[in-house]
């Protein structure tokens, strides 16, 4: 008997020092929580700044780049260049340069700052559109892109943006490290579009002229010997853009409608793109799920 009791009072003693091991065990532990948490929320109030604002600047922060221009007479270049743009950073912030700095270092443009914000905002890279845009990058607009826009890096092509004044227009961007460079889209310009209206208007006027009638055909083609280096009389270049497959398949988002879509199908010319031809395939697109357009070839434009 004596040494049966003996046996369950040792029996007694170390469940109750294991139980008080676990206590002890789980006493630390909440201090040393504690303390963690007191910390977390010190330093918060510390910093001024709650813990889910912590918490978000700890996630990792979208790469915003901006870049500007013109975007007069907007063709497939422009959208290009914000396509190359775009892939340099996660967020792509355009500034539309206003009416009157356009007319201070190049001359009136063609569509107005209305008409261009539209075409620029059409762009599916676009996330954000600055109107009135300075032309050249100053100490102050660099200013307040870095801070109320909070950009990262300010975009634009190889092709140099001289000042009247003989000064690079990004000069404080590339000073700052903040610059980086896409490449310049050969085969169009601005300039190349207007010298191929020149043409059109030059063949209307000598219609009559065998020798010219088709002097507006052999330029979009490049067929006339007079253009094979490519640059007539004036100076306008031939267009020498390619559609390959690689470049559709850049410019496509790889989307087709659902088996259940409504389609809704709208062809045009679509010749000198431009704000009315954005709103009428806006427009389009409401009435139902998936817009297909047809383009019309050069031939069926020319009937």
């Amino acid at each position: 008997m004596g040494s049966g009791s003996g046996a369950g009072a040792g029996q007694s003693e170390n469940i109750i020092t294991r139980r008080l091991r676990f206590l002890a065990t789980c006493l630390a532990g909440a201090v040393v929580l504690g303390w963690s948490i007191w910390g977390f929320y010190a330093a918060a109030s510390n910093s001024s700044s709650s813990p889910l604002e912590i918490w978000r600047k700890k996630k990792k922060k979208p790469i915003r780049v901006y870049m500007d221009g013109c975007f007069d007479m907007m063709h497939y270049g422009h959208c290009n260049a914000l396509r190359q743009a775009r892939a340099l950073g996660d967020q792509l912030v355009v500034g539309v340069v206003s009416d009157a700095e356009i007319t201070a270092n190049k001359g009136p443009p063609v569509t107005p700052l209305q008409e261009r914000m539209i075409m620029v905002q059409a762009v599916k890279w676009v996330d954000e559109v600055i109107p009135d845009a300075p032309y050249a990058i100053t100490e102050e607009f660099m200013k307040k892109l870095f801070e109320e826009y909070d950009i990262d890096y300010i975009i634009h092509g190889d092709d140099p943006c001289i000042l009247p004044d003989g000064t690079d227009a990004y000069a404080l961007a590339k000073k700052a490290g903040r610059y980086k460079q896409i490449k310049r889209t050969e085969g169009v310009s601005s300039t190349d579009i207007v010298g191929r209206m020149l043409l059109c208007v030059r063949e209307r006027s000598v219609s009559d002229n065998t020798h010219h009638s088709s002097l507006q055909r052999q330029f979009s083609h490049g067929h006339s010997q007079k253009f094979e280096d490519g640059a007539s009389a004036g100076g306008t270049r031939i267009s020498h853009f390619l559609p390959t497959s690689r470049r559709i398949v850049q410019f496509s988002n790889g989307k087709g409608p659902r088996p259940d879509a409504r389609i809704i199908y709208i062809d045009g010319a679509f010749d000198l793109f431009h704000a009315g031809h954005v709103e009428i395939l806006r427009v389009a697109r409401g009435l139902g799920d998936f817009l297909l357009v047809g383009i019309h070839t050069d031939q069926t434009v020319r009937l």
